[in-house]
């Protein structure tokens, strides 16, 4: 690294990639790629981006002790690649989630923890994936009343300063700040109650409301 005339001193580095860097996450994907195959060995399907990697496994409400053990199996087994390729996993920054019909759901109640790579992990009612909220029923509720609650508070900022702004820059600060928020992963909505869709129908109208300065 060089600032000016200053030059830091070189170290040759085996391993590792500079953070930040373009090609980071896809030479630490590269590298971590042997995870997937020890994954897929115990029958459990993954998503892996970069450092983040999420489990998914079909369970069978009469045969839930067994399928948890082979979760529990597959991810101590990751775990200990991880150790020896001089890697760390950590369990207790993940979450555990069942997603099920509403039958389903009750047959399991007893179910409060998962183990993962040894660590016993509460069982969430929902989870947070790439800015989209899933719940157990896959509803979407708290997605939508997420997303309302973060259009809301542009929505109050905006009205706030609407006269000050033409027409054309209220509907570019409405399309940027609000309209995104509600486009964003919307495919994820179809078929959701209507309840939900109502919500985001009611944000929708209020920015349409405050662009126009109508009633």
């Amino acid at each position: 690294m060089k600032l000016g005339q200053n030059r830091s001193p070189e170290t040759t580095l085996e391993v590792g990639v500079p953070q930040g860097s373009v090609l980071g996450p896809l030479l630490f994907a590269v590298y971590c790629s042997p995870v997937v195959d020890i994954i897929a060995s115990h029958g459990v399907r993954c998503h892996q981006y970069a450092d983040d990697i999420q489990l998914h496994l079909a369970m069978r409400v009469d045969n839930t002790a067994a399928d948890l053990s082979i979760l529990a199996a597959c991810t101590t087994d990751v775990k200990q690649w991880f150790i020896l390729n001089g890697l760390q996993l950590n369990p207790d920054k993940s979450e555990a989630l069942f997603m099920g019909t509403a039958t389903q759901l009750r047959a399991v109640p007893s179910l409060k923890s998962v183990s993962v790579a040894d660590v016993d992990l509460p069982v969430a009612d929902s989870m947070r994936v790439l800015g989209v909220t899933l719940d157990r029923r896959l509803t979407f509720d708290n997605h939508a009343s997420a997303v309302a609650r973060s259009c809301n508070y542009h929505a109050r900022a905006l009205r706030h300063i609407r006269h000050l702004l033409t027409l054309d820059l209220a509907q570019t600060l409405a399309c940027s700040l609000i309209l995104a928020r509600i486009d964003y992963c919307n495919s994820v909505l179809h078929g959701a109650p209507s309840s939900t869709i109502q919500k985001l129908k009611r944000i929708q109208n209020n920015a349409v409301r405050i662009v126009l300065q109508a009633p």
